[in-house]
């Protein structure tokens, strides 16, 4: 069992814990939710499975609070922001979704009480999972780096791309600054990466995009500045900044069509070909399968299966 998954189950109810421990190497491998929610049984999904506990009558709302209490180490405070948006980001880079009773201050989410659901991701490294975007990515005539937008709906491996790609380049020579706002593709715990993302990688940890792309420009010279997901104004107009400083970016963003992009908030940018790759993903018949991948500059389309 590797580390990332020994840290998740630590902060489980020992219940819970015990009997995921219980389950086929086959699942802990690969599993990539645990789903709890109170009277209901727990449900571990991964590896194209679903595997049921059968614990309903053990996950009480007590239990389930005292499992978010240790998820955010009990710091309440320190997680406040993220707890508005209806997840946290814990160590290693997992994103815990939560569900319950919402709370609005000025109009806006202030927080949520009653939590009736927990929804824990695995993040996970996996060693050339960007080998069949590594191409697309890197023009070797030109000997540069494409702007990238990489675009799939939920669960289909973003991130885990991002991190193969910010490690591939990184060891090809290029330097590469990481804006990880959401602490997701780093897993930075003590400002130190989970996963190997290469010795020319910098990464600036939970700092918003806007102006985190800014800082790695000023400050640490990149080649390319790697993002989580964008969709805010303020995250293009940093975009096109790097542009002008001859910086290149590779991001995501949600979405199952060009046409779910064109009409994004980064459509503007898709229209004037600042992204000259567009790779499509897609779950089906396994996370991570490369549906499409279109090049802006000059040729429409270029399509490429799984």
């Amino acid at each position: 069992m590797d580390r990332n998954t020994e840290r998740i189950l630590r902060k489980l109810p020992a219940s819970v814990d015990d009997r995921i421990r219980q389950l086929p190497d086959s699942i802990l491998d690969k599993f990539e939710e645990i789903r709890l929610k109170t009277f209901q049984d727990t449900l571990v999904i991964g590896d194209g499975r679903e595997i049921s506990l059968h614990d309903r009558r053990l996950m009480t709302p007590e239990i389930l609070d005292e499992t978010l209490n240790r998820l955010l180490d009990y710091s309440y405070y320190a997680y406040e922001d993220e707890l508005s948006k209806g997840y946290i980001t814990i160590e290693g880079g997992h994103r815990v979704g939560i569900c319950g009773t919402v709370t609005l201050r000025d109009g806006n989410v202030h927080l949520i009480k009653d939590i009736s659901s927990l929804n824990i991701r695995r993040s996970r490294q996996i060693i050339g999972a960007a080998a069949k975007e590594i191409d697309s990515v890197c023009d070797k005539s030109l000997n540069t780096i494409r702007n990238t937008l990489i675009i799939s709906p939920p669960k289909c491996g973003k991130t885990t791309i991002l991190r193969d790609l910010a490690r591939t380049l990184s060891y090809r020579g290029y330097r590469v600054g990481i804006c990880d706002e959401r602490s997701e593709i780093a897993g930075c715990t003590g400002g130190e990466s989970s996963y190997d993302l290469g010795s020319r990688t910098d990464i600036l940890d939970g700092c918003p995009k806007a102006e985190g792309i800014l800082m790695l420009i000023r400050s640490m010279s990149p080649d390319v500045i790697i993002t989580d997901e964008i969709g805010r104004h303020e995250d293009v107009g940093a975009i096109e900044a790097a542009l002008c400083a001859g910086v290149k970016t590779i991001t995501t963003i949600h979405g199952s069509s060009f046409e779910d992009v064109e009409n994004s908030a980064v459509g503007e940018l898709i229209r004037r070909h600042v992204f000259e790759t567009l790779i499509f993903l897609s779950a089906e018949p396994c996370t991570g399968t490369v549906k499409r991948i279109m090049k802006l500059s000059g040729e429409r389309e270029a399509a490429r299966g799984a």
